[in-house]
């Protein structure tokens, strides 16, 4: 099943593009395009596509283009989440010559960014045709840049993750060693969670994956840095008890025979923090 997802609203996005644009603008703005641009240049630019991929970061083009100057006229060709091939026109954007030199660097550079991801994630997803399995992302992201990242995640057809640290109680190797074991943990964590919260555990063998499943209080499991047949052992213990989750080293060659051990999601940081820029680029 191929995840749906919705454009976020521009409130939300706009102050991550309006820190990039001042970041890039200084104290004096653009000198270069003051200097050599008379301002009464007009102009249609085209955001065009120089290699094969997924597209994210169309929504936030067009914010960045609209804050520098409203009175661009913009048109998205291809929406975030849509397939692109070399020389395929993206976006439009006509107006002023000047307003649309002084935001192509920030819109590239988050278009780029973004459809590097959702290309790799398409990459991904790819490899787990016929079966259940789903891609997800992790924490492993940019820093001020996770709520975008992870949209992008979504564009080339993967499942987001947890957003941070507050919305889902996600027991680790340290929590386990600091609170007492397997058992400790589970008990204090159900003992303090609302109803609506889920718990996952890690778990790096099937002796810890046993203690989970005859302690009980866990949602989900993560089974972390498995080998593929300890992995399908893993799985057939935790069916009908537990959502499963793969992670650890999962590189887009593994991810087949991974998703052929029935886990319900990968979960891999590579889709955020390893993502090569797509190549993009703004022609007059």
């Amino acid at each position: 099943m191929t995840p749906s997802f919705a454009a976020l609203p521009d409130l939300i996005i706009e102050p991550l593009v309006r820190a990039a644009l001042l970041e890039d603008l200084g104290q004096s703005g653009d000198v270069t395009t003051r200097a050599v641009i008379p301002a009464e240049t007009t102009y249609e630019a085209r955001l065009n596509a120089r290699d094969t991929g997924v597209v994210s970061g169309m929504q936030i083009a067009r914010i960045a283009f609209h804050l520098v100057d409203p009175t661009l006229k913009i048109e998205t060709l291809v929406q975030d989440g849509q397939p692109c091939t070399p020389g395929q026109t993206l976006m439009t954007i006509a107006g002023s010559a000047a307003s649309i030199l002084s935001g192509e660097r920030v819109a590239l550079n988050f278009a780029g960014r973004l459809s590097g991801i959702a290309s790799l994630t398409a990459s991904f997803v790819a490899e787990t045709a016929g079966t259940k399995t789903r891609i997800t992302c992790t924490r492993k992201t940019t820093p001020g840049l996770r709520m975008v990242e992870k949209q992008a995640v979504l564009h080339g057809g993967g499942y987001n993750h947890r957003y941070g640290l507050s919305d889902a109680i996600l027991i680790k190797d340290n929590h386990i060693a600091a609170a007492g074991g397997v058992a400790a943990v589970l008990h204090a964590a159900r003992a303090n969670v609302s109803h609506m919260m889920k718990v996952e555990i890690e778990v790096d063998s099937l002796a810890q994956l046993q203690e989970v499943l005859e302690t009980g209080g866990a949602d989900v499991v993560l089974l972390d840095n498995m080998d593929t047949p300890t992995l399908t052992k893993a799985v057939a213990m935790a069916k009908g008890h537990l959502v499963t989750e793969a992670s650890g080293n999962m590189r887009r060659d593994r991810i087949a025979e991974v998703s052929a051990t029935g886990v319900d999601y990968i979960s891999s940081g590579a889709l955020t923090h390893s993502a090569q820029t797509l190549d993009l680029g703004l022609d007059f």
